[in-house]
């Protein structure tokens, strides 16, 4: 078979691989809410499902291979495990306070506020595209958020925030670190959360719909990962951040049809403009790459 369409081939696969890990990670916020349990009950348990399933995903595709992952952290893994867990914990806290459609839009910002930390921390240039994008992104999420100053969901879109910051440091730091043993650090994260989960509430006093769906949140987050992390291979990073930004009208939509919930006027423009410039910074970026 000639390169060229073993090449179109694998980039077919890639792109339905990375559209299918968008669905499962826009159940996200459907799931939450659907859950009667708090938020440490949800960290807790889909944590701990999703962490087991992808490690064992992870040692079942290594099994023939003779190179043995560390198991040892270090200050910096466990410095990314706890990143990252807190900004899993947010993620679960603000879909429980607010709207899904406006933590799934803040959400879509993480890409420039991980540019902007790097700008920051690592005095990395930032493109000018990227600064327009995040200008724009910004100016949205202040409507959203703005919006809901006097209202009950005011504090979920600060805690949707805190999340969006989180994830992007998170990203930074595997940059960075980027001799620790990412998949070793995600699972430590969860069982962080299922540790320190004890001491705020009891995750074994679940019912049994609970239960069902926990688990079913765990296999979802698990699902998605390993979607996502096997289509991006097979597929640029221009591509998969222009195949990525169609979570935010799935969990939206997903919200809709399942909850039935409705968002404020507010919510749907700052959303169109963050969506709006994320998808011509993605599709800037995808046409760069074909030139190149």
């Amino acid at each position: 078979m000639p390169d060229h369409e073993t090449d179109t081939k694998n980039q077919i696969y890639g792109i339905g691989l990375v559209l299918a890990s968008t669905v499962a990670f826009s159940l996200s916020g459907v799931l939450t809410k659907a859950i009667e349990g708090d938020t440490w009950t949800v960290a807790c348990w889909r944590g701990l499902f999703g962490a087991i399933l992808i490690a064992a995903y992870v040692l079942w595709k290594n099994r023939n291979d003779p190179a043995t992952t560390p198991l040892r952290l270090g200050w910096r893994g466990w410095l990314l495990a706890s990143v990252g867990g807190l900004a899993s914990l947010a993620f679960i806290a603000s879909f429980k306070m607010t709207y899904v459609a406006n933590v799934a839009i803040i959400y879509a910002t993480v890409p420039f506020a991980a540019a902007f930390l790097e700008w920051v921390l690592l005095r990395q240039k930032v493109r000018r595209r990227t600064i327009i994008a995040a200008a724009i992104s910004v100016a949205g999420v202040l409507v959203m958020v703005g919006a809901g100053v006097g209202s009950v969901n005011l504090l979920g879109d600060f805690v949707a925030v805190l999340m969006m910051l989180g994830n992007a440091l998170y990203l930074v730091l595997i940059r960075v670190f980027s001799k620790t043993p990412v998949v070793l650090a995600g699972a430590a994260s969860a069982f962080q959360l299922f540790v320190v989960g004890w001491f705020f509430t009891d995750p074994l006093d679940v019912s049994l719909h609970d239960g069902i769906l926990l688990i079913l949140f765990g296999l979802s987050f698990a699902i998605a990962v390993i979607l996502w992390t096997e289509g991006t291979k097979l597929i640029t990073a221009a591509e998969s951040g222009l195949l990525g930004s169609a979570e935010v009208p799935l969990a939206i939509f997903m919200a809709w049809i399942f909850l039935a919930e409705e968002p404020p006027l507010a919510s749907f423009i700052g959303g169109v403009m963050v969506l709006c410039a994320v998808v011509w910074h993605a599709v800037r970026d995808y046409r760069q790459a074909k030139l190149s």
